[in-house]
């Protein structure tokens, strides 16, 4: 029985709102905003990607450098 009662203050409320304010004032605001989410989080993706290959690259560098240096030592020895 509630959920007829629902179902019908339902399509009362729909019946009474025009198309435009459906299609302006619900669809199109919420469209905008998970496309303005889904561009903010690919940004934010891109440069964690980016600061995490700089991370690695940096600690590469650091174990070339210092196996470097251990050979010249011993060459030097």
């Amino acid at each position: 029985a509630m959920r007829l009662v629902m179902s019908s203050v339902l399509s009362a409320f729909l019946g009474e709102l025009p198309g435009s304010f459906l299609f302006f004032g619900v669809f199109l605001p919420v469209t905008l905003l998970l496309l303005l989410l889904i561009a903010y989080f690919r940004i934010k993706l891109i440069e964690v990607n980016e600061e995490l290959s700089q991370a690695s690259d940096r600690q590469h560098n650091r174990k070339d450098g210092s196996s470097l240096s251990r050979r010249r030592k011993r060459k030097q020895m």
